[in-house]
């Protein structure tokens, strides 16, 4: 069974949405985990099921419960915080499928450099108030230019986990 999404304007619930990251480090050894403190966004569905919106993160309010940590990834080595703020996901197509599967293409700005970039999401809860997005993808941080790698501790991918809450804002006119 697919679910239905009201046709409208959707605002994302700030306090209740989460968009976190994981990468091993230290050859892989050790997980870092993290999360940003500040994120926001919107987007619409259209008549015919589809959507598109943005979500908008800022780098400045990434955690790892480490201080030192934090202020060497909000670097230059990593997402350049004070150059660019902000870190968005344009979504040129969201698409339900399969039941709740949600299939979401969009393109992915860090540090001003934009990739395009896909992934499978699962809808949470669509019936009659808000809706939940639990999403989890992959990006190569050196495609967004985070090549620092001392010692090569840093392999591999980073991998991004979201849970992103919207409520209705407007219906479609």
């Amino acid at each position: 069974m697919t679910v239905a999404v009201e046709t409208g304007t959707w605002q994302l619930d700030s306090t209740t949405s989460t968009v976190a990251v994981r990468h091993r480090t230290f050859w892989g050894l050790v997980t870092v985990k993290g999360a940003f403190a500040a994120v926001s966004g919107n987007g619409e569905v259209r008549p015919d099921g589809s959507a598109v919106g943005t979500i908008t993160v800022d780098a400045a309010s990434l955690d790892t419960r480490n201080a030192k940590r934090d202020e060497h990834l909000r670097s230059a080595d990593f997402l350049d915080a004070a150059d660019h703020p902000e870190i968005t996901f344009a979504v040129r197509s969201a698409e339900l499928r399969d039941g709740d599967g949600v299939h979401v293409v969009g393109q992915l700005t860090v540090r001003g450099i934009s990739r395009p970039s896909s992934f499978t999401g699962r809808l949470v809860g669509a019936d009659d108030g808000p809706l939940t997005l639990d999403a989890e993808f992959t990006v190569d941080r050196e495609h967004f230019g985070m090549s620092w790698n001392q010692l090569g501790m840093m392999r591999g991918l980073t991998t991004i986990a979201t849970t992103l809450r919207f409520t209705r804002t407007t219906a479609a006119a």
